[in-house]
This record gives structure tokens, C-alpha cells and sequence, in this order.
């Protein structure tokens, strides 16, 4: 018989296969948590035993052993419920210990192998989701899934033992009024199994309403400077309190069903008591019972009932983390589209060929078209066009952050594909237009990916950029704070720090994208003295709108409409007085 691929298995089996490098922890835990249980259940026992020793005294049970002295035997009784009730909050300790540190352990180890596999995706997945949808599932999910192991699956492993061990002890000492206990027991479980069932999806809901709100939230708060300038603050907060409204429904639907579900649980474990005490005692009338069996019954009988009651919140907890387990396996079987090649780049010249590349967004026109491009090693490039001709789109295949779906990129003569993804972003640096600079100091974001670097090399790499005058004059200098996303800093001032980043990083291949756009001409002017120097040697691409950043490159290609309509260098392509003749124009004011 052949077993189920994981993706069609129970989310719970899943969760075991993963959890499968702590066993051994598992199982001490499960172990603990049922001998936990019984010494729980063990003082309604004696207590039994109690009642016999004083109604029957030389012929109680322990006077079976030999000890008929009604205060030796109560001596040995006290003695043993001393022992149990030790030996119960040991097992405590040792369970719960066991199970809460299983708990953060699998919460730490699934939330890093959910992160690490959501780093391996396309761009392409995140563009199709929003950012707080994933940090729902990273965060609410992951810390579900901790609050069940925490108290939930301890909770279901004492359940079962619990009617087990009473079940089964009243089938042995009173079979003839057993049943009556045990009668309820098939429609709880019934009932249980049409609850869940209706459940399910209720709370499925309720995560992907969670969802939504952390990406309403998470939206809002990167857009917080546009919200403010727009005078938005009345229309968000609608938007919020919709999102919001919605996830309290949708808890409510699920609190509804859930609330319904004790009280109807605890009339038929009312039925069952009652049955037990009345017909019961008349066994005990009829001399078809002791007394001491009686009591224990009595006692007993709420032990065995009255967990079905705690029932609803067991399923409660299980729902959630089921459906929270799901979110999470869910992002954990998203196929990698981007295959991860193993060979390596020895030594990199920095050679790189566009061969007949296509390339098209899911569901649009094709972005390239038949493109071939060959970039010999150490030239520098620039690349220009209006906007959407497809020239950032050029690099983002280099890097793989897309795939191409047609031709193939080359470099040193190698297909990209065939590379270890970190070998080929080693060799490449890459300044965006969009810069994006992590909360931490300026040094540290220097030094990002280049993490190694000494002082001087991170302020070596800030002067080279033009960036050492103004962190200069900051007020901690290169411990400087920036703030998340940099916005303590400038916009030519982030670009700058990001320039500085990719020199440190010394890569074989460079690309600017837009790299000067947000700084003023004299600064600009400074960066391009610098960047003279630091192109030296190594392959560049500079994408840029402002000609006068690339009018020095080897050649210049125009792009329109994804392909090259022109290429050459900056005083041929004005005499040809085509595209890149009339933008020149434009920028320079000559008519």
C-alpha cells in the first residue's frame, strides 16, 4: 500500500512528519501527559478505597493484604496519596515543560523554513500577494500553531485517557450499571464530529479575514506620508474599520457554533450523572453494590462526563490550529519556479549576451521581444528608452528575479540558469532606483551583504559615493539610525548610501538603475567623477533618463517596445537623429 504524498495527508500528519526530529521529545511529552492523568484520576480511587476501609473495616480491600488495623490501613492510604499526588506534579512539571519548549522550538523552526522558503520565491508570487497576508501567516499563524502545542494536544491526549481509564474501570467493577455512565458518550462524539465539521471552515475563514486586516494595516502604515498629504485619514480608517468588521463577523460566526456547543454537551452529561446516582444507589439498596463502589462511581462519574464539556474548547483550539497549520503548509508547498542551478564562476571577466530573450508579465504582452544584446567584458554600457521599454526588466532577468521564457542570457558563456543563484548575485552589484535601506545605522547599511567589511572599507566606500560630507554631519555620524526604509535620510541621500553599498560589495558586474535620479546636479556631477573611477575594469550597465549620466559609455542602446531599435556612441547616435537624438534635444533644450 502507498502512502499519500504529504500535500493530500492531514494537515496534523504533516505536522508530525515535520515535527519527525523531535520524537523522541514527543513521545517522553505524550508519555508524561497520560501518567500525568491517571495519577490525576487516582485520588477518586482512593477515595473509594476510603469509604471501604471505614464501612467494612477487616474486610476492606487493603485488609486483603494482610493490615486489618482500620488505622494502619488508613496510614498506607495516606501514604499512597501522598506518593500519587508526588508523583502528579512531577509528571506536570515534566509534561508541560516538555510540550511548551516543543512548542517554541517547532514555532522558531517552522517560522525559519516559512521564511527561508518565501526568500527562495519569484518576484513574481509577492507581486501576486500582500505583504501583511504573508506576515499573517509567518506570525498568526505560526504563534496558532504554538498556543496548540502549548495546552491543546495535551488536552486531547488527558481527554482520551481520561475516558479510557474511567471507562474502562467502570466496565470492570460495576459492569451491570456501566452502561449508564458510558450511554451519552456516542452522542458527544457524534455531536463532537458534526461540530467540527461545521467548524472547519469557519475558522478557515477567520485566518484569511485575519489576513486581510495585517495586509490593510501593513499597507497603510508604509503609506502613512501619502495618507497624511491627502488628507485620507477619515477614507483609511473606513477601509480599516470595514476589514475589521468583516474579521469580527466572521470570528462570530465561529463563536456562535462554538458557544452553542457546551451547553448542549452538558445536558447529556447531566442525564448520565443522574442516571449513575439514581440507579445507583438502588444497587447499593439491592445489595448489588457496595458502598465504597458507590461513592467511587459517584465521584467518579463526573471525571468521566464532565471532559466532554471541556470538549468544545479542545475542538476550539484544534480548529484553529488546523486551520492555521494549513496557511502554513500551504505557503511551504509553493513550488520554486525559479530552479537553482550548481556550477560556479571560478574567476568572473564579466562577459554578458542577451540571446533572443522573451519575456512577458503573467498575463500580458510581451515586455521583450527577441532581444540579443552582447556586453563584452569591462565595457560600459547605458541603456535608455520611455518608460516601460522594458529596461529595468532587462537587468531583473540577469539577477533571475524573473525567468526568462524564451532565448537565454549568458554569462562568461555560461547560461545563467545553470549557475548557483548565489554565485551569480555575488558577481553582480545593483543599485535601483527604488532604494531600499533596512532600519539600522548607516555603517550597517553600507556593509549590507558585505558583511564583513571593515571600518575604513565602509567609509572608503561612502567617500567613492559622495555619501562621507553628509553622514559626516549626521548626528552620530555612521551609527546614525536611519529609520525603516531609510526615512530619516533623503531621497538623494538614500541613493547615495545605496551607491556606496554596491561598491563596497566590488562586484565583476555593476548596474545602475536610475542610480543618480534622485540627486541634485552638482552631487550627480561628483557621482559620475567617482563612478568614472569605480567603472574601470568591469562590466556596467547604466539605465538612466537623464542622458547626461551615460553620454560616456562605450555604447548606448535605446530601447522601445522591448527591443533595440538604436545602439552606438553618444556623438553617432545624435547624427543619426533618430530616438536618442530627439530625447537629447529635449533635455538640453535645443530646438
Amino acid at each position: 500500500m502507498t502512502s499519500l504524498p504529504l500535500t493530500k495527508q492531514h494537515p496534523l500528519l504533516r505536522l508530525l512528519h515535520y515535527a519527525k526530529n523531535y520524537r523522541p521529545q514527543v513521545w517522553t511529552a505524550i508519555i508524561f501527559t497520560i501518567l500525568n492523568k491517571i495519577f490525576d484520576l487516582a485520588p477518586s480511587y482512593l477515595i473509594g478505597v476510603a469509604v471501604d476501609i471505614v464501612v467494612e473495616k477487616e474486610n476492606s480491600i487493603i485488609a486483603k493484604f494482610g493490615i486489618t488495623n482500620i488505622i494502619g490501613q488508613l496510614a498506607i492510604l495516606s501514604l499512597l496519596t501522598l506518593l500519587i499526588w508526588t508523583l502528579e506534579s512531577l509528571s506536570e512539571f515534566i509534561y508541560d515543560r516538555l510540550w511548551r519548549n516543543l512548542a517554541q522550538t517547532m514555532q522558531h523552526e517552522l517560522r525559519l523554513d516559512a521564511y527561508s522558503h518565501l526568500q527562495e520565491l519569484e518576484l513574481s508570487y509577492f507581486e501576486e500577494r500582500s505583504t501583511g497576508t504573508l506576515l499573517s501567516i509567518l506570525n498568526d499563524d505560526i504563534n496558532q500553531l504554538e498556543r496548540f502545542l502549548d495546552s491543546g494536544a495535551a488536552s486531547i491526549l488527558q481527554f482520551i485517557t481520561t475516558i479510557l481509564a474511567v471507562g474502562g474501570s467502570f466496565i470492570l467493577i460495576a459492569p451491570n450499571v456501566a452502561w449508564l455512565a458510558i450511554l451519552p458518550t456516542p452522542f458527544i462524539f457524534w455531536g463532537s464530529l458534526a461540530f467540527q465539521k461545521r467548524l472547519a471552515p469557519r475558522y478557515a475563514d477567520v485566518r484569511d479575514q485575519a489576513g486581510f486586516i495585517n495586509s490593510r494595516l501593513a499597507n497603510n502604515l508604509s503609506g502613512i506620508a501619502t495618507i497624511k498629504s491627502f488628507t485620507a485619514e477619515t477614507y483609511e480608517r473606513e477601509r480599516v474599520s470595514s476589514e475589521s468588521e468583516a474579521y469580527r463577523r466572521s470570528n462570530s460566526r465561529a463563536i456562535a457554533l462554538s458557544a452553542a456547543f457546551y451547553p448542549a454537551i452538558r445536558l447529556v452529561v447531566v442525564i448520565g450523572f443522574i442516571a449513575t446516582l439514581f440507579f445507583g444507589g438502588v444497587a447499593v439498596a439491592n445489595n448489588q453494590l457496595t458502598v465504597g463502589t458507590y461513592g467511587f462511581m459517584v465521584f467518579i462519574v463526573q471525571q468521566l462526563l464532565w471532559p466532554f464539556a471541556s470538549l468544545s474548547n479542545i475542538m476550539d483550539q484544534y480548529q484553529r490550529a488546523i486551520a492555521s497549520i494549513n496557511r502554513v503548509m500551504g505557503l511551504l508547498d509553493t513550488p520554486i519556479a525559479i530552479p537553482i542551478g550548481n556550477r560556479t564562476l571560478p574567476k568572473v571577466r564579466g562577459e554578458v549576451h542577451f540571446d533572443n530573450i522573451n519575456f512577458a508579465y503573467n498575463g500580458r504582452t510581451n515586455v521583450l521581444q527577441d532581444l540579443s544584446l552582447h556586453i563584452p567584458p569591462g565595457a560600459n554600457i547605458g541603456i535608455v528608452g520611455a518608460t516601460g521599454s522594458g529596461k529595468s526588466t532587462l537587468v531583473k532577468l540577469l539577477l533571475r528575479f524573473y525567468e526568462v521564457q524564451g532565448g537565454q542570457i549568458l554569462v562568461d558563456g555560461i547560461d545563467i540558469r545553470e549557475l548557483q543563484l548565489l554565485e551569480l548575485r555575488r558577481c553582480i552589484g545593483w543599485v535601483s532606483q527604488d532604494v531600499f535601506l533596512f532600519h539600522g545605522t548607516v555603517a550597517e547599511n553600507i556593509a549590507y551583504g558585505s558583511f564583513d567589511a571593515s571600518h575604513e572599507e565602509i567609509i572608503h566606500a561612502a567617500k567613492l559615493a559622495q555619501a562621507d560630507e553628509f553622514i559626516e554631519q549626521l548626528p552620530l555620524q555612521y551609527d546614525t539610525i536611519v529609520g525603516e526604509r531609510g526615512q530619516k535620510l533623503s531621497g538623494g541621500q538614500r541613493q547615495r548610501i545605496a551607491i556606496a553599498r554596491a561598491i563596497l560589495k566590488d562586484p565583476p558586474i555593476l548596474i545602475l538603475d536610475e542610480a543618480t535620479s534622485a540627486v541634485d546636479n552638482e552631487t550627480e556631477a561628483a557621482i559620475q567623477k567617482s563612478l568614472a573611477m569605480i567603472t574601470q575594469n568591469r562590466t556596467t550597465i547604466a539605465i538612466a533618463h537623464r542622458l547626461s549620466t551615460i553620454r560616456h559609455s562605450h555604447c548606448i542602446y535605446v530601447m522601445d517596445r522591448g527591443q533595440i531599435v538604436e545602439q552606438g556612441k553618444h556623438e553617432e547616435l545624435l547624427a543619426r537623429d533618430g530616438i536618442y537624438a530627439s530625447l537629447w534635444r529635449v533635455q538640453s533644450g535645443i530646438h
